[in-house]
């Protein structure tokens, strides 16, 4: 079995003892793999591809030239067998993530899953089951939590400095035109989860939970406007946070004018990030409240060289974990805690109510399914007499 990664209940050897590179492998050459790809071979030669597969093999060559990657495999399995994998990066449509994460966990081998994690939180619940049985880490990409300034502000958060957290605004809105959803995987309840509050959005909300921290009710509203899908191309919820403050949360894929926003209000200063895919520490502004003026000087951070965020940093924290003997970032807990989020917002649009943190459980029909079968929009099935 692989000893690059931590045994979760154990403690690993320190980094004296470690031999990089490590060794990843990556499931899936589509667009997204590009970003993983790119990440490491910046992290060269802390990191190096051993190997890749798709289910185009052109399209594998094709990647596995770009990149330098000597090894192409023909199956997800094969890619597994191999015996020197340290890590693979899971790239693959929405629906395939949790059977490879749970694969790469029998094979001994850690996972970053790209979002979301598992199309459901049963499926989600099954990984962890699968990461208990084995040690292996099954890990989220979130990559906005690991940018120089985020980290910051959960300092600082943390810190107390800034007072309480009162009031907090997450935006995604963006704009995907009825060709966007041409793709076989796109906008289909089955194969990809959900709509923006799934694929799109879920990156700035679980950024805003990591520097919040709990839950505990959720509000909402889900619609389709525009898109021709089965799934929702615009939801809007009201939160409620253990810690009191309160957020607004807004996804859409209909929004001409693109952007990313996210402001957390507390008692002795604003903070805000407006970008798009990636911000750099320059893409945020703060602003004390009056007589708090001396915590300016406490934002100030280093820009690590304007790096935008992205997959690099979440992997290099990764890599520092792995060497140091910790559990990586972003794992099952907390991912499980941003898919109840979304599960949650769906319930509570498609059930008109309040839904609290924990209350989807059992047979509850939105832990199998984040649609929970009650869509209002959908089509009404006939019923056989």
């Amino acid at each position: 079995m692989n000893d690059h990664f931590p045994i979760l209940e154990e403690t690993r050897p320190t980094m004296s003892t470690v031999r990089p590179p490590f060794r990843i492998g990556i499931i899936g050459t589509g667009g997204i793999a590009h970003a993983h790809a790119d990440a490491i071979r910046d992290l060269h030669p802390r990191a190096e591809i051993v190997g890749v597969v798709d289910l185009d093999p052109d399209r594998a060559a094709q990647f596995a030239a770009d990149f330098g990657v000597g090894a192409i495999h023909v199956t997800a399995d094969e890619l597994l067998a191999r015996g020197d994998v340290d890590l693979v990066c899971i790239c693959t449509p929405p629906e395939t993530h949790a059977p490879l994460a749970a694969a790469a966990a029998r094979s001994g081998i850690a996972s970053l899953v790209e979002k979301p994690t598992a199309l459901s939180l049963g499926e989600l619940d099954e990984l962890a089951r699968a990461e208990a049985e084995t040690g292996a880490p099954i890990l989220t990409v979130f990559q906005h939590r690991f940018g120089p300034a985020a980290r910051h502000l959960r300092s600082l958060a943390e810190s107390g400095v800034l007072g309480r957290p009162l009031v907090a605004t997450c935006e995604t809105l963006w704009f995907r035109p009825d060709e966007y959803f041409a793709v076989p995987w796109r906008g289909r309840w089955e194969v990809e989860g959900g709509g923006p509050t799934m694929g799109h959005g879920i990156h700035q909300f679980d950024l805003m939970l990591a520097i919040l921290g709990d839950w505990t009710d959720v509000t909402a509203f889900a619609a389709r406007q525009l898109r021709p899908t089965d799934t929702e191309d615009v939801s809007l919820a009201l939160v409620r946070f253990a810690n009191g403050a309160l957020a607004t949360v807004v996804n859409s894929l209909v929004s001409p004018r693109e952007t990313s926003r996210l402001r957390f209000d507390f008692e002795y200063a604003s903070i805000e990030v407006e970008h798009l895919y990636g911000y750099t520490s320059a893409d945020w502004t703060f602003t004390p409240a009056p007589g708090h003026e001396h915590l300016t000087a406490a934002w100030e951070h280093p820009n690590e060289a304007g790096a935008t965020s992205g997959h690099r940093d979440q992997l290099a924290a990764i890599l520092d974990a792995f060497e140091h003997g910790e559990a990586p970032g972003v794992g099952l807990a907390e991912a499980r805690r941003t898919l109840e989020f979304a599960a949650a917002t769906y319930a509570s649009a498609f059930r008109s109510r309040i839904v609290s943190a924990g209350e989807l459980i059992g047979d509850d029909p939105f832990v199998a399914g984040m649609s929970g079968g009650i869509v209002p929009w959908a089509p009404v099935k006939a019923v056989l007499a």
